[in-house]
């Protein structure tokens, strides 16, 4: 049997209506198979009964296991629900070859900073894909993915932060209610999963190089103080540059060196954190390394508009001569109607690009995915992950 797929979604105001209403649609989809794993999103004031909501997904769904998450805002199909109550239930049945491990990961302090536990123990080459929910209170994410990519290098990682939590703080969870875990997630065997970032800032301005930096401070740019060379930069800039910055300044940094130029794909995106006048140095949200290559940005609906797009046509051909059983969908929470002035714009896209497909998905304050190969933590960016049939 191959992957199938089935997803549901209900605006109903009741925790346990809409997830009957969600997990009914969802068991639909799957057209008889059984229920391997369930992601259930619960939005709105509903996050307040997510037991609830999960007791009816079982009963729906009888799933082999279960995890979630809340959230400020659901996707569904070629709809962004980015406000009100509402469930979501993505479903996957893996067919003969494939498999899925639900894991939790659970962080605690300790003298060299934070130890994790729950890392999936697998041999390196089996793992095909990773969805992870991540509670960006409660653990390190930059690090857990650092210890992600060594512990399953070259493994696509994507999913999310909630966007909102619940009165008694747990956002996640597993099972039949709220986790105290740091992260849940599912490990995927055997399951082909077209891995999409589109982070939708233009570059602007030359390439510059780190020549001096440390952790996630860079103290010089082409041998000069930082926070000089991109003051120069910025001044520079032509009007129309200029006029981005309006949304934003934003540093790219290169994740593959080496390659003759650099397009919009190839640098992970960060905000300026911070600046020291007196030594000259910036704070970025990535580590830096020497040598590293640098280049201002800017937020952008229409490069964004397009770098989704071109992600999304590049899967519809990476899929060619299969069959998409669905997808899984994280799209920030300053996207939408703030950026780019209308509803649905990404789910949309979606679905126009490589639809008509099982999709769902939450509004995130936060989503992971890989650039360059390296799993990253991105703002005011679209991931998402293709399951192939």
């Amino acid at each position: 049997m191959p992957v199938v797929v089935g997803t549901g979604f209900s605006p109903a105001p009741a925790a346990g209506a809409a997830a009957a209403d969600a997990a009914h649609d969802a068991l639909v989809g799957l057209d008889g198979a059984p229920c391997d794993v369930a992601i259930v999103f619960v939005a709105g004031d509903l996050v307040t009964d997510t037991s609830e909501a999960l007791r009816v997904v079982g009963e729906v769904l009888d799933p082999g296991d279960v995890i979630g998450t809340t959230a400020g805002g659901l996707v569904s199909g070629g709809q962004e629900h980015e406000q009100g109550d509402g469930v979501a239930v993505w479903a996957i049945s893996l067919g003969d070859d494939a498999r899925a491990e639900v894991f939790e990961l659970h962080a605690t302090e300790v003298d060299e900073g934070i130890a994790l536990s729950g890392l999936p123990a697998v041999e390196i080459g089996v793992t095909s894909a990773v969805v992870l929910l991540a509670d960006a209170s409660r653990l390190p994410l930059e690090a857990t993915l650092q210890a992600f990519e060594e512990h399953l290098p070259g493994v696509p990682i994507i999913g999310g932060v909630p966007s909102l939590v619940p009165p008694d703080g747990r956002p996640l969870l597993r099972g039949s209610g709220p986790s105290t875990a740091a992260a849940v997630g599912i490990r995927f065997e055997g399951v082909e999963v077209l891995p999409l970032v589109s982070q939708g800032a233009r570059p602007i301005g030359p390439e510059l190089t780190v020549t001096a930096g440390e952790g996630a401070v860079i103290q010089e740019l082409a041998g000069r103080p930082a926070i000089d060379v991109l003051r120069d930069t910025v001044e520079s800039l032509s009007d129309e540059e200029r006029e981005g910055i309006g949304h934003g300044l934003l540093l790219g940094l290169v994740v593959q060196p080496g390659q003759p130029e650099y397009g919009t794909g190839d640098f992970i995106v960060r905000g300026l954190a911070g600046a020291d006048p007196e030594t000259g140095a910036v704070v970025v949200g990535a580590p830096v390394s020497v040598g590293q290559v640098a280049r201002l940005h800017v937020r952008d609906p229409a490069t964004a508009t397009r770098d989704l797009e071109d992600a999304l046509a590049l899967r519809r051909a990476a899929s060619a001569g299969g069959t998409i059983a669905g997808a899984l969908a994280f799209t920030c929470n300053g996207r939408g109607r703030e950026m780019f002035g209308h509803d649905h714009h990404d789910a949309d896209a979606i679905q126009r690009e490589i639809g008509p497909l099982p999709l769902i998905g939450m509004i995130s304050a936060g989503e992971i995915g890989p650039v360059g190969g390296r799993p990253f933590v991105h703002g005011f960016t679209a991931t998402v992950a293709v399951f192939l049939a």
